[in-house]
């Protein structure tokens, strides 16, 4: 009895302040921020574990892909059909949508007509609920004089939870507001569409994508405000969708770009996670639904429920005497008597508490002026707790929005339709004040949705279409790079016709093959120090090598790197190697070793003829080098002289080689069965073991070397003829490493049927036209201004930055071979491809950077492939010179291209496998380059000498 007593004093004391009295009973449904933020970190929790395809089974959230892959960007033009089936009504629409009108400037007309759905097509047949459908659609064509004769366009707006594997199919999971049609879960509602139009006759359309309401109010919305990638709903229902990046759905293939995700939110809870913010009113309402214990986020916010937990409050005060003296009418005790549109009245400003009176006299009770404040006391709290956790959910999808984009501070818009947004006169903007709290370094706006997801619907069709011709366009045009196993098999049989003749005396040959004079590779018994010399770009090295007998791994080196000015690239020869023996005069003095004669290899990256191993005639300058005086003459030679001019050091210059066969030498010390070498960086080169009966070139038929070949200019010895003076060993000798120089291939025309008019013009505007055919389509050099040209290309044709070309695009050179590479990396995330554009002037959206992706992945594939060809041709020309069915054999490779491109050493080496099967080839990356080669080089010449 003392308990009854003190609890009627408590509230005897509590009635003298209505509004405090349903404070205290409604404590649990007063959310402060610090409770939304965990239920935010909550709903966070279930979006990660909703797109995951290992707990997406079991997420109570379940996260759908919609496949729809991009928000309005104003181009969308063309008329659609609509229809708009979620209510006791659905309404049938034509849509037209002027091109470049939307983005704020309007440009969307819409006619259209409601039929109501009889009652008992709710519960009947999924059959005659979409008969239906088809016959007011028929029925809309013929009154408004739409062709009958032409196809039309369709979008189809459902607003019940579906599984969708494409923009046009859809599986509906299960039915919701007051929907319990039969015969349909499980099954595709666009099919089942298309099977009622086709039974109702007279009707030709194609559905072109079926959508959400949410996802449709997203993209009506983002039609005018190109900010705006969130969806949402509070009205009968409540959901929220948003673009995510496609690398975060695991239940969707493919990693480029956004896809808009339905949250399906209303199922948040469903699994406990809320359970400790559940009132008993809450857990009642949901008892006496049709789905009890689903759908538990929803039945907390949205418009078909919150009537009724006003309704259970009330009750429950009045039963406990805190409202109307302990009164209690029939009325009040029956469900659905106070509605969601009773709450948004009671709730208006200057009438709601007149309208809360009218409302509970309406419930045959009688009511003074507290329990009138106290009703609409209780009706402010249930639906500010509705808009607090609409707040919650919203803040966790733009953190998760912001983080994904890797922003400090996010400006983005909110789509919202409903009627209890649009209607509820306090309700929107306690929604914004809430989510802007807990999101300070968020600006969010929020557009209300004034066409409804009709419009939407239409515009996600549209969008689709536009992304459809576009990606059909850019298909085109990057058709010609995507090579066909025919046409790979021809380049490596014209690689491998141009081999052969390059190694012939008479005719010409596109692909030089020319001799190194190098005519074995290390055996690991190297020894002594050497110095190497490399002159490849605008930076020349010199390097000292230390060989330990029998060591591979332990070969120490030393070296310096000294720049060429341009002034020095650029003038007389002279002067060039002047300024290389001061570098080399500099290293020296930095070694302390000025005094010693050391034996030395001259890397020397520019086409060179050979007629020795220590001469070297220059053909013709690459790279930007146009130092005057020195093409036709004998770099060797010309290195000696400046040496001499100096008259401070002496070098005995033993080889002259290439980077390509310097690469192949540093990685043979590694590896005895390396036997080619391949540069695919700037240039592109390769050079292989080739066996002198083959080479026609030399006069060495019968594998004997004359020595002068062999020895550097001023030392003297018999030549190998057999005679007595013969060195032991030189009868031994059968192959030669050839620098093949097979950047030349096409330059007569033979790779015409591959080469685009993109490539074209790259050639044409070249500093060597009609050379270097092949060089030109796969080395770093040219590869970023294919690029260019194809982007310049694109965007004329308007498939790209909206058409617009700036003067950065037009700017030859500006698009470099490492924005490939940066671009192209897996763990580059579209966002970071938007801000290497916008560095280059190249303001992009999202379609556009993958379109940018999709071009460099097109041309670099290209390049790598015609690269595996060519080494399939190589290396099954050395299988067929050994008369082997099957050859093991070591490529050793330099070059940033093969390094640094994150796919292109991936595709060089499967083609090389499909198209040689009967080669066995490992490819091993060069760790110091062709300056050790060199030096290796001259330690193997040297060597071999002194036998």
């Amino acid at each position: 009895m003392l308990a009854v007593h003190l609890v009627s004093f408590f509230f005897s004391k509590l009635q003298e302040d209505p509004t405090k009295k349903v404070d205290r009973f409604l404590y649990a449904m007063r959310l402060h921020d610090d409770q939304l933020r965990d239920i935010s970190a909550r709903f966070q929790a279930e979006i990660k574990k909703g797109l995951s395809s290992e707990s997406n089974a079991a997420a109570a959230v379940k996260m759908l892909p919609t496949h729809v892959r991009s928000t309005p960007d104003g181009t969308e033009k063309g008329q659609f059909l609509a229809l708009d089936l979620g209510g006791s009504k659905f309404k049938v629409l034509q849509v037209k949508v002027r091109e470049g009108m939307g983005i704020r400037k309007g440009g969307v007309e819409i006619e259209e007509k409601n039929y109501p759905i009889p009652k008992e097509l709710l519960t009947g047949r999924g059959t005659e609920l979409f008969d239906h459908v088809a016959e007011s659609l028929k029925d809309f064509m013929q009154e408004k004089n739409i062709s009958m004769e032409k196809k039309h366009p369709l979008a189809f707006t459902f607003s019940f939870p579906c599984e969708q594997s494409s923009l046009d199919q859809g599986l509906l999971l299960n039915w919701s507001k007051k929907y319990r049609v039969r015969g349909l879960q499980g099954k595709d509602v666009v099919q089942v569409l298309r099977d009622a139009i086709d039974r109702t006759g007279g009707v030709d359309v194609e559905v072109l994508a079926m959508v959400n309401d949410t996802v449709a109010t997203m993209m009506t919305c983002g039609f005018d405000d190109n900010y705006c990638d969130v969806g949402l709903i509070i009205g009968t229902g409540t959901n929220a969708c948003y673009m995510e990046g496609l690398r975060h759905i695991d239940l969707v293939e493919g990693d480029e770009g956004r896809m808009c995700v339905n949250t399906e939110w209303g199922g948040f809870g469903d699994d406990g996670a809320l359970d400790d913010f559940i009132t008993e009113f809450d857990r009642d309402v949901d008892a006496a639904s049709s789905n009890p214990g689903k759908q538990i986020f929803e039945k907390m916010i949205s418009g078909m429920y919150l009537g009724e937990i006003v309704r259970l409050v009330v009750l429950k005060m009045a039963k406990l005497g805190l409202l109307f003296d302990g009164h209690v009418s029939d009325a009040l005790r029956t469900k659905g008597k106070i509605t969601t549109a009773n709450v948004a009245a009671m709730e208006e400003n200057k009438n709601g508490l007149n309208n809360t009176k009218k409302l509970l006299i309406d419930l045959d009770l009688t009511p003074t002026m507290d329990d009138c404040i106290a009703v609409q006391h209780v009706s402010t709290i249930v639906s500010f707790r509705s808009s607090n956790l609409v707040a919650a959910g919203l803040a966790a999808i733009l953190t998760r929005i912001r983080q994904n984009r890797n922003l400090r501070a996010l400006r983005i818009t909110v789509g919202v339709d409903g009627t209890v947004y649009k209607t509820h006169p306090q309700y929107p903007k306690r929604l914004h004040k809430v989510v802007r709290r807990l999101l300070p370094e968020c600006h969010v706006r929020f557009v209300l949705s004034d066409s409804g997801s009709s419009k939407g619907a239409a515009l996600v069709s549209a969008v689709a279409q536009r992304l459809a011709s576009r990606k059909r366009q850019v298909d085109e045009t990057l058709c010609p790079f995507r090579l066909s196993r025919e046409q790979l098999q021809l380049v490596k049989a014209k690689m491998r016709a141009g081999l052969e003749a390059g190694l012939q005396t008479k005719g010409p040959s596109a692909i030089k093959m020319l001799p190194s004079f190098v005519y074995y590779t290390p055996d690991g018994t190297e020894h002594g120090k050497y110095l190497a010399l490399d002159l490849g770009g605008t930076n020349f090295r010199a390097m000292l090598v230390n060989f330990k007998k029998g060591m591979q791994q332990n070969a120490r080196l030393y070296h310096k790197i000294y720049t060429i000015p341009l002034e020095i690239m650029q003038g007389t020869g002279e002067e060039l190697f002047d300024h290389l023996a001061q570098c080399v005069s500099d290293f020296l003095d930095y070694m302390g070793m000025k005094n010693a004669r050391l034996p030395a290899g001259f890397t020397f990256s520019f086409p060179c003829e050979q007629t020795a191993i220590d001469t070297g005639t220059l053909v013709s300058w690459t790279k930007g080098f146009k130092a005057t005086d020195c093409e036709g003459h004998d770099v060797v030679e010309m290195l000696r002289e400046a040496i001499k001019r100096r008259n401070e050091f002496d070098l005995d210059i033993v080889a002259v080689v290439n980077d390509t066969v310097g690469t192949m030498m540093s990685c043979a010390y590694e590896d005895p069965q390396c036997e080619i070498g391949l540069i695919a960086g700037t240039g592109t080169n390769v050079c292989y073991m080739e066996e002198l009966k083959n080479i026609e070139k030399t006069e060495q038929k019968t594998g004997r070397v004359k020595r002068e070949e062999g020895t550097p200019k001023g030392e003297e010895d018999k030549q190998g003829d057999g005679s007595e003076g013969e060195k032991e060993g030189d009868a031994e000798i059968q192959k030669m490493c050839i620098n093949t120089e097979w950047g030349g291939l096409g330059d007569d025309g033979s790779l015409d049927d591959i080469i685009t008019p993109y490539d074209v013009e790259v050639n044409q505007n070249s500093v060597n036209p009609g050379k270097q055919r092949f060089e030109k389509l796969t080395s770093g050099m040219y590869l970023g201004e294919i690029v260019r040209q194809v982007l310049l290309d694109l965007t004329r044709g308007g498939l790209l930055f909206r058409g617009h070309v700036t003067e950065t695009l037009k700017t030859p050179g500006i698009f470099e071979t490492k924005y490939l590479s940066q671009i192209e990396s897996d763990r580059l995330a579209l966002l970071q491809v938007r801000c290497i554009l916008q560095q280059l002037g190249l303001d992009s959206n999202c379609e556009d950077s993958i379109i940018v992706k999709e071009v460099c992945g097109a041309v670099s594939r290209r390049a790598a492939q015609l690269c595996g060809a060519g080494m399939a041709a190589v290396v099954d020309k050395i299988r067929e010179n050994r008369g082997l069915d099957h050859l093991n054999i070591t490529v050793g490779v330099d070059g940033a291209l093969y390094k640094l491109h994150p796919h292109f050493s991936r595709v060089l080496q499967e083609t090389a496998r499909v198209f040689a099967p009967q080669c066995n080839v490992t490819f091993l990356p060069s760790e110091e380059g062709s300056g050790k080669g060199a030096a290796l080089i001259t330690a193997v010449a040297r060597q071999k000498q002194e036998m």
